[in-house]
């Protein structure tokens, strides 16, 4: 009897971290649409789930790479067999580990802003974070024509040679541009638009969602 019991703990605590991971999901990214005010359709929503439930990222970012998350949403225009994309804006996601203090960082870099998004004991508050549904900054058409968005995120591990750079714009140029001594263009010309170039391959993922057809009238 009790070598039972002890083989159905065993096989309990096997399948349990199974069962987690599989309640949890698959990565992926979402866009869907909403009501802006005075009516107007079409202005997006977009999420990323359980985008560090992979393990190979999670083994990397605790060894000290960070992690970059970039995003892209284009609005396309359905005019029939040929689509016409009429916009996109970009932003990324800097994703750090410091094993020291034990700490998660995240910080957003969209265009000449940066925006320390905060410090976290652990990933989960990170993922909670990025499930949130944001409204990019993407103009909507006024006309009555037949719109959609594409949404991509592509997440991608920074090489080892550019971790001291990481380190000298998130500590240096970065901390004077959140607190508006410097200009965040400056920074990022310095630091962001070098390092996130040189990238490691074989740890990238990408993701992909489409939004339903929709008139912004």
């Amino acid at each position: 009897m009790r070598t039972l019991i002890r083989a159905l703990l065993v096989v309990a605590l096997t399948v349990l971290p199974l069962a987690r991971g599989a309640a949890q999901g698959p990565a992926r990214v979402e866009v869907s649409l909403t009501t802006a005010v005075g009516g107007q359709r079409g202005t997006p929503l977009v999420r990323s789930l359980h985008i560090f439930a992979d393990h190979d990222i999670r083994e990397m970012l605790h060894s000290g790479f960070p992690a970059r998350l970039h995003y892209r949403l284009e609005l396309w225009g359905a005019a029939g067999f040929f689509d016409d994309l009429k916009r996109q804006v970009e932003w990324d996601v800097i994703v750090r580990y410091n094993p020291l203090k034990r700490r998660y960082t995240a910080t957003r870099i969209e265009g000449d802003r940066i925006t320390a998004l905060g410090s976290f004991d652990s990933l989960d508050p990170v993922e909670e974070l990025l499930s949130h549904a944001t409204q990019p900054a993407i103009a909507v058409p006024d006309g009555r024509g037949k719109y959609y968005y594409n949404l991509a995120l592509d997440v991608q591990m920074l090489s080892v040679s550019d971790l001291d750079e990481v380190e000298r714009w998130l500590k240096g140029d970065l901390g004077p541009a959140v607190h508006g001594e410097k200009s965040p263009g400056t920074a990022i010309g310095q630091g962001a638009k070098t390092l996130i170039t040189k990238l490691l391959g074989g740890q990238d993922k990408h993701y992909e969602a489409r939004s339903k057809v929709f008139r912004p009238r």
